[in-house]
C-alpha cells in the first residue's frame, strides 16, 4: 500500500519496492513530504514521518521498521496528541489593549523627554570644559541608574512575585505583563549581558541566582521570579529561557530551575515547567519541552531533547573568585559613569552649541520651518553622518580587532572577567556589527569583506552567494570555512569555549564544496569534512567519525542524501562560459542593489534629521513634549518608509512560488527583498501593531493574532488564521536555497494555531487550524499538520500522548 500511495504522489504507473526513493525515484523531500502527508490521512496504514522515510529510503524497508497497520502502531497510551480549540478573540478588548500600549508609550516617552530636556539645561548651565564634564556625569549616571531601577520598581508595583499562572492575551492582565516585558527590554542592563552585573540585575527583578553564574543570552527571562539558576551554571548566547510562553491565545507561566554547574548550550530552548538537575548538560541546537526533566549528572542534546555521553563543557576551569567578578563588574561601572556617559551627554551638548548646522536652530520659533537652509543642513549632517560612519567603520573594523586579537592566543585557557576577557568580548562586538554584513551579503563582495574581517576562506570559488547577511563568529580570526562552500543566513560559529570561570578560543573548520542551510550553530571540533549537505537547523555532531560526501538533518543529526535530482537540474549554470557571464551580470546587479539600498537608508536618516532639526526648531516650546512626538513619528516613519520600499520593489504584487537558478534574474530581485531593514520590527511585538505592519508588507494575516517576536521572510507568500498565536523567536520562511538552486512557495498557518518559541515552518508547509508547533520545531517543506494536531522536534513529527520524559 505504501508503493500505491508513492506511485500517486510520483505519477508512476507503479514503483519498485526496493527502488531508492531519492537515488533510484528521483524523489524529494518536497514530493516525499506529501507522500507522508497522504499516508496520515489513510486509516489502513500507520503514520510516517520525514525522518522514517531518510532513514528506510526504500518502500520495502519503510514498511518492515512500520507496524502493519494503525492499531499495531499505537495503542491507547500513545494516541496523536489532540489540542483543545483556541478560544475566538474579542475585537473589543485587542482595540482597547493597543491604545493602551500607545498610550502607555506616550507616556514613557513624555517622561524620558521632559528628564532629557531637564537633563540638557543644567548642563548647557556649565561654564567651562570641566564644569560641562562633571554635570554631564552626574546627569548621566543619574539618568542611568534610574532607567535600571525603573523596570525593577514597575515590576514590583504592576506584578509584585510573578506565578505559575495563564490568562488571555489583550487582557488588563496581559497589558501589566506586556508593560514591565517593555520596560525590561529597553532596559540598558542588556548591554551587560556577560558581565557579572547582569546576574545581579536579574536577581533584583527576583530571580534566584547562586554565585559564580555566568549568563551570555540576550533573551531577557521575563518572569524572573519563576527562573532558578543554581551556582556554577553556563548558558550561552541565543538560548530561551523566558519563564513564560504564549499558546493558544493565552500567556503561560511556569518555573525553569536549572541546579549547579549546569550547562546550557547555544540557540537552546526551556520551555516552562524545565528542569536540570546538578552538573546537568543541554547541547546546542537542542531543546527540553515543557515537563521535561534532565536529572542531575546527565547530559542530553537534540530536539526534543534526549541523553547522549558528549560532554559539552569542553574548557578546563580557572581560578576566578568572587573578588575578581566584583572588580570586573566595579570597573564597568566606572567606566559607564565616568567615561562613556559623559562623552555622550557631553557630546550631544558640544554638537549643539558649536556645529553651525546645529546650533543655529536651538531656540524657540517655528521661523525655520519653512527655510530652505534647515534640509539643506539637514542634507550636510545626514551624509556626514551616514557616509562617514560607513567609511571610517570599515576602516576601524578591519583594523583595530586585528590589533586587538594579537593580545588573544588560541587554544589557551583564559579565566573570566579578565583583561584577556574584556578584549575577546570586543572583538566579539565590534567584528558582528550587522549593518556591513547587511550591506555586503548575498553578494560576490561578501567574501572580501569577511577576509579583511580575519576569516580564512582559502582559495575562494566565487558563487556570487558564499554568503548570506546572517553570520556571526566570536571571533573572525579562528573561523575557516573552505573553498566552494556556500552559506545561508544564520550561520553562527561557536570559536570560543566556556566554563563558569574560563574561556578559550580556538579554530572552527567547515569543510570545502558544502552547503549550509539557514540557522546553524558551528562549533569548534564540529564533525564535518567536506562535501556536506548541512540542513537548516541541523545540530553539528561533535563525536564519531569526520562526516563527508553525505548530507545531515535534524537534532540530534541523521545522514541523508547530499543532494537529489530536483537541486542539479541547474548544475550547467555553475560551470564554463555561460557561468562566468551570469556571474557577472549577477555581480553587477548585486552592486546596484548595494547602491540603491545605501542611498535608500540614508534617506531614512536624512528624514529623520529634519524631525529632529525641527525639534530643535521649536526647544522652548513644549520641548518635552516634542521629545515624545520625535519618538513617535520616527518609529511610525520607520515602519512605514521600509514597508513601502518593500511594496515598491515588489510592484505591489504579491511573490508567486518559484523553482529557478541563483543564477537567473529573477534571484536577484528576490535578493533585493531580503536587503529591506527590518530590525524596527521587534518595537511592535505583542501589540496589534504589529499585524498592521505586516498587512502594510502584504501578508494575508487574520484578526486578532498575537505575534510576540516572529520573523517572516516572503510576506506575500505567507498566510495567517484569525487569533493565531507566534512566539518569539518563531520564523516562516517560505524559500530555501541549496546550492545553486532557488525555491519558494506559500506557507498557511491556520487559524487558533500556535508556532512555540524558537520554532521554524519552511515552504510549501499547511498548518491547520488549532494545531501546535511545539518550541524549537523544524516543519520541513511541504509537510501538513492536521486540525489540532501538535508536532514537535527537528524534524518536526507528530506527538504522541506518551508520559512526560525524564531519564
Amino acid at each position: 500500500m505504501f508503493a500505491e500511495v508513492l506511485a500517486g504522489v510520483l505519477k508512476a504507473d507503479r514503483v519498485p519496492v526496493d527502488g531508492h526513493f531519492f537515488d533510484d525515484l528521483g524523489a524529494n523531500s518536497l514530493l516525499m513530504a506529501q507522500f507522508c502527508a497522504r499516508v496520515r490521512k489513510r486509516d489502513d496504514l500507520p503514520s510516517v514521518s520525514m525522518k522514517d522515510v531518510y532513514r528506510h529510503p526504500t518502500v520495502r524497508g519503510l514498511a518492515a521498521a512500520l507496524p502493519a497497520t494503525p492499531s499495531a502502531a499505537a495503542g491507547p497510551q500513545v494516541q496523536a496528541v489532540v489540542e483543545e480549540p483556541a478560544p475566538v478573540g474579542s475585537t473589543p478588548r485587542y482595540v482597547l489593549c493597543g491604545t493602551l500600549q500607545l498610550l502607555i508609550f506616550l507616556g514613557y516617552s513624555y517622561v524620558a523627554g521632559l528628564v532629557m530636556i531637564r537633563g540638557y539645561t543644567w548642563v548647557s548651565a556649565g561654564s567651562g570644559l570641566a564644569d560641562v564634564y562633571l554635570r554631564s556625569a552626574l546627569f548621566g549616571s543619574a539618568g542611568f541608574v534610574g532607567l535600571c531601577l525603573f523596570p525593577v520598581v514597575a515590576k514590583w508595583l504592576l506584578v509584585g512575585r510573578w506565578r505559575t499562572t495563564e490568562f488571555p492575551v489583550w487582557s488588563l492582565a496581559y497589558l501589566r505583563f506586556w508593560t514591565v516585558k517593555a520596560l525590561i527590554h529597553a532596559n540598558p542592563m542588556r548591554l551587560f549581558v556577560g558581565n557579572p552585573l547582569y546576574v545581579l540585575y536579574l536577581r533584583a527583578l527576583g530571580a534566584r541566582i547562586g554565585k559564580n553564574v555566568t549568563i551570555l543570552s540576550p533573551s531577557v527571562p521575563v518572569c524572573t521570579d519563576l527562573l532558578t539558576i543554581g551556582a556554577g551554571t553556563v548558558i550561552r548566547k541565543e538560548a530561551y529561557f523566558l519563564c513564560y510562553r504564549a499558546h493558544a491565545g493565552r500567556i503561560q507561566t511556569g518555573p525553569v530551575t536549572l541546579g549547579r554547574d549546569v550547562f546550557i548550550g547555544e540557540r537552546t530552548v526551556l520551555d516552562i515547567k524545565t528542569s536540570m538537575g546538578d552538573g546537568a548538560q543541554l547541547g546546542h541546537a537542542s531543546a527540553l519541552q515543557s515537563g521535561e526533566a534532565v536529572p542531575a549528572g546527565q547530559r542530553w542534546h537534540g530536539s526534543p531533547a534526549q541523553r547522549t555521553e558528549l560532554d559539552y563543557v569542553r574548557v578546563a576551569p580557572t581560578a576566578c573568585g568572587t573578588l575578581r567578578r566584583f572588580g570586573y563588574g566595579f570597573l564597568t561601572l566606572v567606566q559607564v559613569c565616568l567615561v562613556y556617559l559623559p562623552l555622550t551627554v557631553g557630546a550631544a551638548y558640544m554638537l549643539l552649541t558649536e556645529v553651525p548646522a546645529l546650533g543655529r536652530w536651538l531656540g524657540p520659533g517655528i521661523e525655520g520651518l519653512t527655510s530652505a537652509e534647515l534640509y539643506t543642513d539637514a542634507l550636510l549632517v545626514s551624509v556626514v553622518v551616514f557616509f562617514g560612519f560607513t567609511l571610517l567603520g570599515m576602516v576601524w573594523l578591519f583594523t583595530v580587532p586585528r590589533l586587538l586579537n594579537l593580545l588573544i592566543r588560541p587554544d589557551r585557557v583564559y579565566p573570566l572577567y579578565g583583561f584577556h576577557y574584556s578584549v575577546h568580548r570586543a572583538i566579539a562586538r565590534m567584528t558582528n556589527i550587522k549593518f556591513f554584513k547587511w550591506l555586503f551579503g548575498d553578494s560576490s563582495y561578501i567574501v572580501h569583506y569577511l577576509r579583511c574581517l580575519g576569516y580564512d576562506l582559502s582559495k575562494v570559488e566565487q558563487t556570487g552567494s558564499n554568503f548570506g547577511t546572517g553570520v556571526a563568529h566570536e571571533t573572525p580570526f579562528l573561523s575557516k570555512v573552505g573553498s566552494g562552500t556556500m552559506v545561508a543566513d544564520g550561520l553562527s560559529v561557536l570559536n570560543a569555549d566556556f566554563s563558569s570561570t574560563s574561556f578559550r578560543v580556538s579554530r572552527a573548520e567547515i569543510g570545502a564544496h558544502s552547503f549550509l542551510g539557514n540557522f546553524i550553530a558551528y562549533p569548534a571540533g564540529g564533525r564535518t569534512g567536506e562535501n556536506c549537505l548541512l540542513a537548516t537547523k541541523v545540530m553539528i555532531p561533535l563525536d564519531g567519525k569526520i562526516r563527508e560526501n553525505v548530507g545531515l538533518l535534524g537534532s540530534p543529526s541523521f545522514e541523508i542524501p547530499r543532494t537529489v535530482e530536483r537541486d542539479t537540474r541547474f548544475d550547467h549554470l555553475r560551470t564554463g562560459e555561460e557561468f562566468r557571464r551570469r556571474l557577472a551580470a549577477k555581480n553587477r546587479s548585486n552592486i546596484a542593489t548595494m547602491g540603491l539600498f545605501l542611498l535608500l537608508r540614508w534617506v531614512h536618516v536624512f528624514v529623520l534629521t529634519v524631525l529632529a532639526l525641527t525639534a530643535i526648531e521649536l526647544y522652548g516650546v513644549a520641548e518635552q513634549l516634542l521629545v515624545a512626538a520625535y519618538m513617535a513619528l520616527s518609529i511610525a516613519f520607520t515602519a512605514v518608509y521600509f514597508a513601502l520600499v518593500e511594496r515598491v520593489i515588489l510592484r505591489f504584487r504579491p511573490l508567486r512560488p518559484q523553482l529557478c537558478s541563483i543564477y537567473e534574474q529573477y534571484f536577484w530581485w528576490h535578493e533585493r527583498l531580503w536587503k529591506v531593514p527590518d530590525t524596527h520590527f521587534m518595537v511592535f511585538n505583542g501589540t496589534p501593531f504589529k499585524n498592521l505592519l505586516w498587512r502594510l508588507m502584504g501578508v494575508r494575516i487574520g484578526r486578532r493574532v498575537f505575534d510576540d517576536g516572529c520573523y517572516l521572510t516572503e510576506r506575500t507568500l505567507t498566510t495567517i488564521g484569525d487569533d493565531a498565536t507566534l512566539n518569539i523567536g518563531s520564523k516562516i520562511q517560505c524559500h530555501s536555497q541549496e546550492d545553486g538552486t532557488f525555491k519558494s512557495d506559500r506557507s498557511s498557518i491556520g487559524a487558533g494555531a500556535t508556532l512555540g518559541i524558537g520554532a521554524m515552518v519552511h515552504y510549501g508547509v499547511t498548518v491547520g487550524d488549532g494545531a501546535v508547533i511545539a518550541p524549537d520545531s523544524f516543519l520541513m517543506k511541504g509537510e501538513e499538520v492536521p486540525q489540532r494536531a501538535r508536532w514537535v522536534g527537528n524534524p518536526a513529527t507528530e506527538a504522541r500522548a506518551v508520559p512526560q520524559r525524564s531519564a
